[in-house]
């Protein structure tokens, strides 16, 4: 199992569009993906799992990944989770 906390870098949060970049990213995995904040932890595969959340800028998020591909996925979330989401998709 591997876990990174890292902080929402997005302008508007996990709000609906940034939440199902992170779900179809953290599907595209074979690990199991979780998403926790202040104590709650959310299934990373599940769009109301992670919109549950309510991480909001500057929110700090912890991921962890446990599976065959467990570092990539944390990689890959913690990177997304870290961007601009918004303004990249937008592009």
């Amino acid at each position: 199992m591997i876990e990174k906390v890292i902080t929402i870098k997005n302008e508007s949060g996990l709000h609906a569009r940034p939440a199902a970049i992170i779900v179809q990213k953290a599907n595209s995995f074979k690990s199991d993906v979780f998403l926790e904040k202040d104590g709650d932890r959310v299934n990373a595969k599940s769009i109301m799992g992670v919109m549950m959340l309510a991480a909001a800028l500057g929110a700090e998020v912890k991921v962890i990944a446990d599976g065959k591909d467990e570092k990539e996925a944390v990689d890959t979330i913690c990177t997304l989770l870290e961007s601009d989401i918004d303004r990249e998709v937008k592009q």
